[in-house]
Protein backbone atom coordinates (compact mmCIF):
# COMPACT_ATOMS: atom_id res chain seq x y z
CA UNK A 1 0.00 0.00 0.00
CA UNK A 2 1.49 3.33 -1.46
CA UNK A 3 0.80 6.58 1.37
CA UNK A 4 -1.35 7.73 -1.61
CA UNK A 5 -4.22 4.62 -1.35
CA UNK A 6 -3.54 4.85 2.77
CA UNK A 7 -5.01 8.55 2.80
CA UNK A 8 -8.01 7.50 0.23
CA UNK A 9 -8.77 4.16 2.18
CA UNK A 10 -8.58 6.43 5.45
CA UNK A 11 -10.74 8.97 3.54
CA UNK A 12 -13.36 6.75 2.08
CA UNK A 13 -13.54 4.78 5.16
CA UNK A 14 -14.36 8.19 7.60
CA UNK A 15 -16.95 10.26 4.90
CA UNK A 16 -19.05 10.64 7.68
CA UNK A 17 -17.13 12.98 9.28
CA UNK A 18 -16.64 14.70 6.14
CA UNK A 19 -12.66 14.74 5.72
CA UNK A 20 -10.94 15.59 2.65
CA UNK A 21 -8.07 14.03 1.28
CA UNK A 22 -5.97 17.22 2.07
CA UNK A 23 -7.01 16.87 5.96
CA UNK A 24 -6.08 13.04 5.88
CA UNK A 25 -2.67 14.02 4.20
CA UNK A 26 -2.52 16.55 7.00
CA UNK A 27 -3.27 13.79 9.65
CA UNK A 28 -0.89 11.18 8.50
CA UNK A 29 2.45 13.70 8.14
CA UNK A 30 1.76 14.62 11.57
CA UNK A 31 1.01 11.33 12.70
CA UNK A 32 4.47 9.74 11.51
CA UNK A 33 6.16 12.64 12.53
CA UNK A 34 5.47 11.84 16.11
CA UNK A 35 6.61 8.57 15.75
CA UNK A 36 9.46 9.86 14.32
CA UNK A 37 10.00 12.08 16.87
CA UNK A 38 9.44 10.28 19.82
CA UNK A 39 11.56 7.11 18.32
CA UNK A 40 14.22 9.91 18.18
CA UNK A 41 14.27 11.66 21.73
CA UNK A 42 12.94 8.23 23.42
CA UNK A 43 14.17 5.72 21.81
CA UNK A 44 11.10 3.71 21.97
CA UNK A 45 7.63 4.02 20.15
CA UNK A 46 4.90 1.22 21.20
CA UNK A 47 1.66 1.06 19.53
CA UNK A 48 -0.86 -1.81 21.58
CA UNK A 49 -2.08 -4.09 19.16
CA UNK A 50 0.29 -3.14 16.37
CA UNK A 51 3.89 -3.16 17.59
CA UNK A 52 7.03 -1.33 18.79
CA UNK A 53 9.76 0.35 17.15
CA UNK A 54 12.58 1.11 19.46
CA UNK A 55 16.54 2.10 18.43
CA UNK A 56 18.87 -0.34 17.77
CA UNK A 57 22.91 -0.21 17.78
CA UNK A 58 24.75 -1.61 14.71
CA UNK A 59 28.29 -2.45 16.06
CA UNK A 60 31.10 -1.46 13.54
CA UNK A 61 32.05 -4.03 10.89
CA UNK A 62 33.96 -5.17 7.91
CA UNK A 63 32.19 -5.82 4.86
CA UNK A 64 33.41 -6.34 1.12
CA UNK A 65 32.30 -3.83 -1.67
CA UNK A 66 30.53 -5.54 -4.24
CA UNK A 67 32.39 -4.18 -7.42
CA UNK A 68 35.98 -4.61 -6.56
CA UNK A 69 35.36 -6.85 -3.77
CA UNK A 70 37.46 -4.79 -1.77
CA UNK A 71 37.34 -4.89 2.13
CA UNK A 72 36.17 -2.12 4.12
CA UNK A 73 35.45 -0.98 7.28
CA UNK A 74 31.69 -0.02 8.37
CA UNK A 75 31.14 2.22 10.91
CA UNK A 76 29.28 1.48 13.94
CA UNK A 77 25.45 2.95 13.61
CA UNK A 78 21.78 3.56 14.58
CA UNK A 79 18.72 1.80 12.96
CA UNK A 80 15.15 1.34 14.09
CA UNK A 81 13.47 -2.05 14.55
CA UNK A 82 10.19 -3.25 14.76
CA UNK A 83 9.10 -5.95 16.60
CA UNK A 84 5.17 -6.79 15.72
CA UNK A 85 2.70 -7.03 18.19
CA UNK A 86 1.41 -10.58 19.03
CA UNK A 87 -2.35 -9.60 18.16
CA UNK A 88 -1.18 -8.28 14.28
CA UNK A 89 1.31 -11.32 14.50
CA UNK A 90 -1.42 -13.67 14.96
CA UNK A 91 -3.12 -12.05 12.00
CA UNK A 92 -0.57 -12.76 9.80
Amino acid sequence: MTKAELIRTVTDNLKHRNLTYADVNEICDHLFNVVADTVHHDARFSWPGFGTWTVRARAARRGRNPQTGAVIDIPASKTVAFKVAPALKDLL
